[in-house]
């Protein structure tokens, strides 16, 4: 069975890492009877009256398991890995959900979380059929870890931080090598042609490709005949007294 995990609000203005590579760390831990399909970094809004701490990101990771394994090993090791990693001022969510409970509601929620703001309270009572965490300070993680679930489900939103051998791919390759990867190349310039399987991709060291069609999707550029580049490249983080102060929350769980 395919279980979806959504992770938000772990971080603070000092912590070393963010929800990202929390969720990383996460599921290089699991043992093998939990078999990762990929993990997927969502972008909420950066609005005034949305408390965050430098992105505003979420993430939800996708779980392979057996029927035979009860969902609540996986849970406990959720919630004991988020308990131990966060950071102290964080208010982490965890979000827990078969992929057959995961409906058009959630999808929606999903979405609209990605243009405006909304509540714990929102997200509370469209968590019927799924498992929703608050573990810690205002429990406002609760409210991107149910959108990263409905947004992996969606399948058109998001971008992979884990995928196969994803971070093991070289810096100059073929388009072949991305497709043996399961990650799927398409041309985004405004005339595209087809990238071929023995076409270059340079500058590739990092690459992070987007859920399309709930698959890993790279969108390159042409730069001459037969070699591309990712279309999206590394964003520079924010550091110190460059990052911005996380806000109060104003919307405490009523769970």
């Amino acid at each position: 069975m395919r279980i979806y995990l959504g992770f938000d609000d772990t971080d603070d203005h000092d912590a070393p890492m963010g929800t990202g590579r929390l969720v990383r760390e996460f599921i290089y831990s699991l043992p093998d009877e939990f078999r990762t399909i990929g993990v997927v970094r969502h972008q909420l809004p950066r609005l005034e009256d949305i408390p965050f701490t430098s992105n505003n990101s979420s993430a939800c990771a996708i779980i392979e398991m057996n029927e035979d394994i009860p969902v609540e090993t996986l849970r406990q090791k959720a919630v004991e890995h988020l308990l131990s990693c966060c950071a102290p001022g964080s208010d982490p969510g965890l979000c827990i959900a078969h992929e057959d409970k995961i409906n058009a509601e959630l999808v929606e929620f999903g979405q609209n979380a990605t243009g405006k703001r909304t509540t714990q309270q929102a997200a509370l009572n469209i968590a019927r059929n799924i498992e929703l965490y608050g573990l810690g300070g205002t429990n406002d993680g609760i409210i991107g870890a149910c959108a990263a679930v409905g947004l992996t489900k969606f399948g058109w939103c998001g971008r992979f931080i884990e995928y196969g051998t994803l971070r093991m791919l070289g810096a100059s390759l073929r388009v072949k090598d991305l497709t043996d990867a399961g990650i799927q190349v398409v041309a985004t310039d405004r005339d595209p042609l087809v990238p071929l399987p023995e076409d270059r991709v340079i500058n590739a060291k990092w690459i992070r490709p987007s859920l399309w069609a709930g698959t890993p999707v790279l969108q390159v550029r042409k730069t001459e005949p037969g070699t591309w580049e990712p279309a999206h490249g590394k964003r520079k983080k924010a550091h110190g007294a460059d990052k911005p102060k996380k806000q109060p929350a104003t919307a405490p769980c009523t769970a």
